[in-house]
């Protein structure tokens, strides 16, 4: 079965840090982009960050610049999302991504992606 599952959300305070982590099955991920990306309540999901298979091209959205860092261990097929001095407006569910389409650069829009997670919590309290 080809799944990903998210894992590392919490309930933490403004200022913590998490290290969200996707596991990934059934398939040989090392060949494709992958992305992280979240959904607040009453809103749409967006776009967090994302990153190549070889892991030289990675792309973050404005606001979370200079606090996330996107990686991945192809060794391990799995996907880590470092988040660094966490703000009450992080607090969503982050969901991770594959890209089985092929191309290098990877892309922000949740519909270029074809299996996603189930997605994990992560609350951050002022």
């Amino acid at each position: 079965q080809v799944q990903l599952v998210e894992s590392g959300g919490g309930l933490v305070q403004a200022g913590d840090s998490l290290t969200l982590s996707c596991a990934a099955s059934g398939r040989t991920f090392s060949r494709y982009a992958m992305g992280w990306f979240r959904q607040a309540p009453g809103k749409e999901r967006e776009f967090v960050a994302t990153i190549s298979w070889d892991g030289i091209r990675t792309y973050y959205t404005d606001s979370v610049k200079g606090r996330f860092t996107i990686s991945r261990d192809n060794a391990e097929n799995t996907l880590y999302l470092q988040i660094d001095s966490l703000k009450p407006e992080d607090t969503a569910v982050y969901y991770c991504a594959a890209d089985f389409g092929g191309t290098y650069y990877p892309s922000s829009e949740p519909i270029e992606y074809d299996l996603w997670g189930q997605g994990t919590q992560v609350t951050v309290s002022s």
